[in-house]
This record gives structure tokens, sequence and C-alpha cells, in this order.
């Protein structure tokens, strides 16, 4: 079984950083998809932002040069660095792994419990 923690999240003021972790357990052969997605109240789950295993991301247009990703493939983990934080940043950000290899098993996909971020004066 898989899983991923996240971790980082909390209350920030506008114009403050965070940065978030999200650590995936289990019987990991590979992971080629890890990203970050958040869901404001009332609104969908957009993506964030998404790193690949050969290091290629994508982000959002609205974190674009604000926001950056990163991965270490040793710890099975992706970060997600936030800067310069608006109000509009504010939602559950959940981690997402996904064209998991796992021995036996296949790909999967996961996601992570989410964890709030909140910016707010």
């Amino acid at each position: 079984q898989v899983q991923l923690v996240e971790s980082g999240g909390g209350l920030v003021h506008p114009g403050g950083s965070l940065r978030l972790s999200c650590a995936a357990s289990g019987r990991i052969f590979s992971i080629y998809y890890m990203g970050w997605y958040r869901q404001a109240p009332g609104k969908e789950r957009e993506l964030v932002a998404r790193i690949t295993s050969g290091g290629e991301t994508n982000y959002a247009d609205s974190v674009k040069g604000r926001f950056t990703i990163s991965r270490d493939d040793h710890r099975n983990t992706v970060y997600l660095q936030m800067n310069s934080l608006k109000p509009e940043d504010t939602a559950v950000y959940y981690c997402n792994a996904d064209q998991i290899v796992v021995p036996g098993e296949g790909f999967l996909e996961v996601w992570g419990q989410g964890t709030l971020v909140t910016v707010s004066s």
C-alpha cells in the first residue's frame, strides 16, 4: 500500500512564504508524476504544479514566478515552495503521485489527505 503524508500548511500573512512537503511510503519502485493540487471553498480542485521524474515541471498560470516545485527521488518526496502568497492562494492543498510503479501491482495513483493553507492578515 502506498501512502502520501503532507506537512507544512498553516496560516501566513499576505506576502509571506510556506513550504509544503509530501513523502510517499510503501513498496515503491518509481514515481513518474508528483504534484500539488488545491481546492478553495466552493471551487473545484485545480492543478497547482507538477513535476516528472525527469524534472519537467508545469505550473498553473496563477502561481508562475511565485511557487517552485521540486522532488527528492531518494526520499520519494515532493516539495512546494510558495512565496509572495496572496489571500486567493487560500485552499486545501493536496499532494498527488501518479504512475507509481509498485512491484506486482502495476501503476497506481494516490492522493494525500490535504493540508490547509490560509493566507490572511
